[in-house]
């Protein structure tokens, strides 16, 4: 199997539920807690800026509604995406994927970047986010990798960023899921942490891919995942897991 660019445990969407997810607000609560690589969504604004975001709407994480994807960059950056979780993270910004990139550098953290295309917009949002990578992260040794439950968004991203490793997500083991992850070239899978087990660790491993796992945040199950020999885990819990030794505090 190639080189694995990141780390055993990886703070989903910056720092799990401690902070507004996907801001970088989250990003310092989860290196707070000694994380170094993190899982983030990003999508693209109506004049295709990548920025971090994970449903389609604005609803759920901030005071505005519908689709974000029909709003520009300009409008998007100034809205709270902070004020729902708590007062303490009123006026935090939707953040772009520009200034994900040069936080994640500066400190030298790895990233797990989840393409989550708005729906109809699978490839084009793999394109985007691909060139955006591509400059980014150039003459950059900072690991980087795609990810994505969408084979449209990453084959988008093949096109633009053909040297950064992608990983196929799944919630469910579908018809055809091993063949299109091959033919994506794809180094690992991320599962559901309910769909891993010893004989579907062995099927990856018998095909060259690595085994990680979403979102397990029960001590029980990192434990059986431990010692299954996944690859990563991604998890909400960054104050239960130590990123460190074990992974597990006492």
């Amino acid at each position: 199997m190639p080189d694995w660019p990141l780390p055993l445990w990886i703070a989903h969407r910056g720092a799990g539920k401690l902070a507004p997810e996907n801001t970088l607000a989250a990003f310092r609560v989860g290196a707070a807690y000694g994380y170094r690589a993190f899982e983030c969504d990003v999508k693209l604004s109506a004049d295709e800026v990548p920025f971090l975001l994970h449903d389609a709407t604005l609803d759920r994480t901030t005071p505005e509604r519908g689709l974000a994807a029909e709003r520009s960059w300009s409008e998007l950056s100034r809205i709270d995406a902070g004020g729902w979780l708590s007062r303490a993270f009123a006026g935090e910004p939707l953040p772009s994927l520009e200034a994900i990139a040069r936080f994640v550098q500066r400190n030298g953290f790895a990233l797990d970047l989840e393409i989550k295309p708005t729906p109809g917009q699978e490839q084009r949002t793999g394109v985007v986010v691909g060139q955006a990578c591509a400059r980014l992260w150039q003459g950059s040794a900072t690991p980087l990798l795609f990810s994505s439950f969408r084979p449209e968004a990453l084959a988008g991203a093949r096109e633009t960023a053909p040297l950064v490793p992608r990983t196929l997500l799944l919630d469910t083991l579908w018809p055809g899921w091993l063949e299109m992850a091959q033919a994506l070239g794809c180094v690992a899978v991320v599962t559901h942490w309910r769909l891993m087990d010893a004989a579907l660790l062995a099927r990856l491993q018998d095909a060259g891919l690595r085994a990680l796992c979403y979102t397990v945040n029960d001590p029980a199950e990192a434990r059986r995942l431990l010692g299954l020999g996944v690859a990563g885990i991604i998890t909400d819990a960054v104050d239960l897991f130590s990123p460190h030794a074990s992974g597990l505090f006492d």
